[in-house]
């Protein structure tokens, strides 16, 4: 009974433990270590494409599944990786994933592909790719690392969204133009237009507009980021005067 005992116990500690790794790396990617508002990385892309929402998600999307692959691809080959030669073999790990990727956009997507232009190709030389295949992928497990993939590129494909769809609607006062890059026929009817006489405001399609929106976007972070961290400060406190009571 005690053996039993303790191995379901063993048992929901490592799931405990599990869940809570999953939890915060989901936190990581999301939020408190997102790439384009904390790193500051991969931000000549999220920069130039951020035009409208769609090309925004047409990147997103390519970082994603590259993130997710090469960081699979490279906790599964971990225990045969030479300490002097792992940087050149996760460049060609993940300039493999991007060129087929590319190929693909180019067959599929090929107006998209178009739009985007040379930062398909680019994505090989984002920095928080290379650095989540050498800082986490190189040392975890094959679920764990395909996870972190996950969530650090779904939280750089958000900030690309959110920002494309800032300066979308005061650029050109419209959302979800061009959808039929992405989408096909469908994407004719998604485009949600404000105003039919919005002569558009040119600063905010411009590259400045770009710094712009992004620095408002990570101003709101630390702002939110503040006011939790002063909750979590009242409620320790409030906490320490009910137990010295």
């Amino acid at each position: 009974m005690s053996d039993n005992t303790d191995t379901k116990e063993t048992a929901a500690q490592e799931k405990a433990a599990t869940a809570n790794l999953a939890s915060d790396i989901s936190k990581n990617g999301l939020w408190k270590n997102n790439v384009a508002l904390v790193q500051l990385l991969g931000l000549c892309p999220l920069l130039a494409v951020t035009g409208t929402i769609i090309n925004g998600l047409g990147l997103g999307i390519a970082t994603l599944i590259t993130l997710v692959i090469s960081n699979s691809i490279v906790s599964l080959i971990r225990p045969w990786l030479k300490t002097e030669i792992r940087i050149p073999i996760f460049v060609l790990i993940i300039a493999s994933i991007v060129t087929t990727i590319e190929l693909g956009m180019n067959a599929w997507f090929h107006e998209l592909y178009l739009v985007l232009g040379i930062f398909i190709p680019l994505i090989v030389t984002n920095c928080s790719i290379i650095a989540r295949a050498e800082a986490f992928a190189s040392k975890n497990n094959l679920l764990d690392s395909a996870l972190d993939g996950f969530m650090m590129g779904l939280g750089f494909t958000l900030v690309l969204i959110t920002l494309g769809g800032m300066r979308e609607v005061i650029g050109f006062g419209t959302l979800f133009a061009n959808a039929q890059l992405m989408f096909g026929d469908i994407g004719h009817t998604m485009t949600i237009t404000f105003s039919e006489d919005y002569s558009g405001f040119l600063l905010a399609v411009l590259p400045p507009g770009a710094f712009i929106g992004l620095g408002l976007l990570i101003a709101i972070k630390n702002i939110i980021d503040k006011r939790q961290s002063a909750q979590q400060a009242i409620v320790i406190q409030d906490a320490g005067t009910v137990t010295a009571s």
